[in-house]
C-alpha cells in the first residue's frame, strides 16, 4: 500500500491558522560561554503551565566544539513550504540549524526522536561555507519554499561583502550563494522577504572586523556602521533598489516585515543615532513602483552622570536606548522593541503601521537602572532577543546581545537571564510571577516548538 505523504500539522497556510493552533510546551534557547572555554549549549526549557517542569531546564545538547558563540538559530522548514510554489510540500520541521558567529559553524539538531533532548547529527563546517558561497560568520536562518537561507556577516578573512547563502532543505549541503548581482550592497546583517511580491530586504551592521571586538568609536562617529536597506528580486536574485536612511543612522539591524502575504510594509529597528542617541523604528512601504521607508517610532535616550555609566558613553552624559530587537505579532497588530541599553520592553499598537501607539512597558536591568524582578535584586543586561508566541499572548526575553558588546557596555560582566511576559489584550504587558530563570551561560535567542512569531512565512491571508 502506497504512504500517504501529509504536510507537518505545525505547517499553517495562513497567519491566522497558526495563531488558532495549540499552545507551545517547549522552548529551545542558544547559550553561550563568553571566555570560550566550555562548549556552548541548546537548552529545551519547559514552557507549558500545566507540567511539573513548568520554567525548568528539561534538556541540554553542547556542541562538539568550543568557542562557536551560538547566535540566531532557525527551523529547517516552516510554513513557506506550503506555498504553491514550494517545491518541498512534504518536509517536516525537525532539525534546528544553529550558527555559531564566531567559529562559522552551523550544527544540525534533531529533534524529533525526543524533543526535550535534542542530538546534534552534522555539522557544516565553515570550509565548505567559504569555499562554496565566499561568505563567513553565519548570522541568520530563515526558512524559505526552496530552501534554508542563511544571511552572513562577511568574507572568510574579516572583510567584505556580507550576504545570504543558501542551504539544501534536505542533506544541508551548501547551495552557493543568494546574490547573482548584489548591486553597491556590501554590508549584511538580517534577511526577511515578502514572497507574494517576490521580494527580499537585507539589512546592514558591519564587516566581522568592525564587529567582533565591540563597537569602534571611531567606525561609530564617522557613520560607517550600516545605515541602508536593500530591496531585491527574489526569484531572479538580483538587487533592485539601495534605500538609505542617513548615514547619523547607525546599525539598521532586526527585519520584521508583515505576517499577512498580502501586505506590502514592514518594520525595521535602528539601534543608535549620532545626533542624540536616539533609537528608532522604521517602516519600510512600497509606494507605486518603489519602495519607501519613514521613522514611525523615536525613544530618546536618558540622562545620566559619566561615573555611572560604562567607558564608551561616558562621554555622551546619557544612556542611550540601543534598540537591538524588534518582533512582530502573527495579527501584525503589535509590535515588540527591546530596548537593551536603558532596560525595557515596549509594546506598541501597529494596527496603522504608520503611527505606531505605545501601549505598555516592562523595565528590566538596563546599563543605569538595573530593575530587578521578583526579588531577584539589581539586574544587568536589558530585553535583548525576544520572541513571541503564536498566539501573541506570551512574550520571552534573554538579556545577552555578544559578548563582545556585552563587555562594553556591562563591563562588571553580564549574568543571563531568560524571563516571560504576559501580554494583555487591552495592550498591557507585565512580567510572568515566578519566571525567572538565570542561566550558567550567556542566553541569546529563544524559538518555540511548533514555530513562533519570527520563524515562518505564509503564502495566503
Amino acid at each position: 500500500m502506497a504512504t500517504l505523504l501529509r504536510p507537518d500539522p505545525t505547517f499553517y497556510p495562513s497567519p491566522r491558522l497558526a495563531i488558532d493552533s495549540p499552545p507551545e510546551t517547549l522552548a529551545y534557547m542558544v547559550t553561550f560561554d563568553p571566555a570560550r572555554q566550555s562548549p556552548d549549549a541548546l537548552l529545551t526549557v519547559d514552557v507549558d503551565p500545566n507540567s511539573a517542569s513548568y520554567r525548568q531546564v528539561v534538556g541540554k545538547v553542547e556542541m562538539p566544539n568550543v568557542g562557536d558563540e551560538l547566535h540566531h538559530f532557525g527551523w529547517n522548514a516552516c510554513s513557506s513550504a506550503l506555498c504553491p510554489y514550494a517545491p518541498h510540500p512534504h518536509i517536516e520541521r525537525r532539525y534546528l540549524l544553529v550558527p555559531g558567529l564566531r567559529s562559522s559553524r552551523i550544527y544540525v539538531i534533531d529533534t524529533k526522536p525526543d524533543p526535550r533532548q535534542p542530538k546534534v547529527v552534522h555539522t557544516i563546517t565553515p570550509e565548505e561555507i567559504a569555499r562554496k558561497a565566499g561568505y563567513s560568520r553565519p548570522h541568520t536562518i530563515h526558512c524559505g519554499p526552496d530552501g534554508v537561507y542563511v544571511s552572513a556577516l562577511g568574507a572568510p578573512d574579516g572583510g567584505g561583502p556580507g550576504g545570504v547563502f543558501i542551504l539544501d532543505h534536505d542533506n544541508f549541503s551548501v547551495k552557493g550563494r543568494f546574490e547573482l548581482d548584489r548591486g553597491p550592497q556590501e554590508l549584511a546583517y538580517d534577511f526577511w522577504w515578502h514572497l507574494g511580491y517576490d521580494t527580499a530586504i537585507t539589512s546592514e551592521w558591519g564587516t566581522p572586523a568592525m564587529v567582533e571586538n565591540g563597537v569602534q568609536a571611531d567606525i561609530l562617529l564617522a557613520g560607517q556602521y550600516g545605515h541602508h536597506l536593500h530591496i531585491w528580486d527574489l526569484p531572479r536574485r538580483r538587487h533592485k533598489q539601495a534605500i538609505d536612511l542617513g548615514k547619523e543612522q547607525q546599525m539598521v539591524l532586526e527585519l520584521r516585515p508583515a505576517h499577512d502575504p498580502t501586505k506590502a510594509y514592514g518594520f525595521v529597528g535602528v539601534v543608535t543615532s549620532l545626533a542624540d542617541l536616539s533609537a528608532s523604528v522604521w517602516v519600510w512601504y512600497l509606494e507605486g513602483g518603489q519602495w519607501a521607508v519613514k521613522k514611525v517610532i523615536e525613544i530618546p535616550a536618558e540622562p545620566a552622570e559619566a561615573d555611572q555609566l560604562p567607558p564608551v558613553i561616558q562621554p555622551f552624559k546619557a544612556v542611550p536606548p540601543l534598540v537591538t530587537d524588534i518582533n512582530l505579532s502573527l495579527d501584525d497588530q503589535w509590535l515588540y522593541v527591546s530596548c537593551w541599553g536603558t532596560g525595557e520592553l515596549k509594546r506598541y499598537d501597529v494596527s496603522d503601521p504608520f503611527q505606531p501607539r505605545e501601549t505598555g512597558s516592562v523595565r528590566l536591568g538596563g546599563i543605569v537602572r538595573r530593575q530587578g524582578l521578583d526579588g531577584s535584586g539589581p539586574l544587568n543586561g536589558g530585553p535583548q532577543m525576544v520572541e513571541l508566541s503564536r498566539d501573541g499572548k506570551r512574550v520571552y526575553l534573554t538579556n545577552s546581545l555578544y559578548a563582545a558588546w556585552d563587555e562594553q557596555f556591562y563591563p562588571e560582566g553580564l549574568k543571563s537571564w531568560f524571563v516571560k511576559l504576559e501580554s494583555g489584550a487591552d495592550g498591557g504587558l507585565k512580567a510572568e510571577e515566578g519566571f525567572f530563570l538565570e542561566t550558567e551561560q550567556r542566553a541569546h535567542q529563544i524559538h518555540l516548538e511548533g514555530g513562533d512569531a519570527s520563524s515562518d512565512s505564509y503564502c495566503y491571508p
